[in-house]
């Protein structure tokens, strides 16, 4: 995949930031008065792994002006040397924006994980495309990739039509554009026909193609795997049959992925992935890992992958470097990996978890 070779950034996201707060020592939220808060959310959670090695990143997002979250958010970004840029937004009245918050538990065993996310009055909501210069931030700056998420792109008609401008920019000026489609019911009831039209059209000029069987049918309207058996090669070969079928109503995208789960317990999945890039499958069957949190497990695989392409890697290894970074990011209690360099993650790809001294 050809990046473009005049850049500031090698990735931007835009997101609605918010904090998690979880019950220590995987306690469910009702049962405890402990509990640990966060900075996050899953955009920022795929470009961690590049800031983290080294390459630049932006946020695109919004603040509530004089918040307390507010600020330890930004502290939190630039702690994971990230660059930040969005307008500050007066809360208003107690009733008025916020960052959202997460309330979620890390599960233990057999007792699953639980997820509350209280999204009411949340400041992400008004992200806007008059509030940024797009033309200097792709035109003059430079990116080599933006990553979007059907998350920020269905959270409201404003942030919808901020994450098509910034396809539109990105195909412009030749940043390679990652979609991951991230289909919510809840955020497309009463939108559906208006989103299916903003979704495909950021499709048609994607270059990068994330998303599950779901993802694919309800957000752009791509059948599904035919019904049949239920084995791992059945899945797979069902998505193979679902990607080309993608792949030739949107020729533009050269990388279609999604990861697969089986989860065993709380603190016990298979872990694989499967990719078409530049007409080349790459399948990793499930192997064993043990999870500490996997909330975040997802997000990590697309930021390693996409560190990969960003690096220039032959596309096998785009796919391997990704599995690792989703492994690593449920061995950590943040909903994002932080690696100390390239080689604590070849050695979670490898199966080497020695001592290194």
């Amino acid at each position: 995949m050809e990046l473009k070779k005049n850049f500031k950034y090698s990735m931007v996201v835009p997101t609605s930031m918010g904090v998690r707060i979880t019950p220590v020592n995987g306690q469910p939220v009702h049962s405890t008065d402990t509990f640990k808060m966060q900075a996050t959310s899953a955009e920022t959670n795929v470009a961690s792994i590049s800031s983290y090695l080294g390459l630049p990143v932006k946020v695109l997002t919004t603040f509530v002006k004089d918040s307390p979250i507010a600020k330890f958010i930004k502290s939190n970004l630039r702690s994971r040397h990230m660059d930040y840029e969005g307008p500050e937004v007066e809360q208003g009245n107690p009733w008025g924006y916020r960052h959202q918050f997460n309330i979620a538990d890390s599960g233990y065993g057999s007792r699953g994980p639980r997820v509350q996310n209280d999204r009411a009055g949340e400041v992400g909501r008004t992200l806007n495309v008059k509030d940024f210069d797009i033309d200097r931030i792709f035109g003059e700056e430079g990116v080599q990739i933006v990553h979007l998420s059907g998350l920020i792109g269905a959270l409201s008609p404003e942030t919808s039509k901020f994450c098509l401008e910034l396809a539109r920019a990105a195909k412009k000026y030749g940043t390679k554009i990652s979609f991951d489609l991230n289909y919510r019911a809840s955020f497309w009831k009463g939108r559906e026909e208006e989103l299916r039209e903003m979704f495909t059209e950021i499709a048609s000029v994607s270059d990068i193609l994330i998303g599950n069987e779901e993802d694919f049918q309800l957000c752009l309207g791509i059948e599904g795997p035919e019904a049949g058996g239920k084995g791992i090669q059945d899945k797979i070969d069902g998505f193979k049959e679902m990607i080309t079928r993608v792949k030739k109503t949107f020729p533009n995208a050269s990388v279609f992925t999604t990861t697969l789960r089986e989860v065993k317990s709380a603190n016990e999945h298979l872990w694989g992935a499967i990719m078409l890039a530049e007409d080349e499958w790459q399948v990793i069957e499930p192997r064993k890992i043990t999870v500490l949190d996997r909330i975040g497990g997802g997000d990590g695989f697309v930021g390693g992958l996409l560190y990969g392409i960003l690096k220039g890697w032959p596309s096998e290894k785009w796919a391997q470097f990704g599995w690792a970074t989703g492994a690593m990011a449920t061995t950590f209690l943040t909903d994002y990996a932080q690696p100390a360099d390239e080689d604590m993650v070849w050695s979670i790809w490898s199966g080497n978890a020695r001592v290194k001294r």
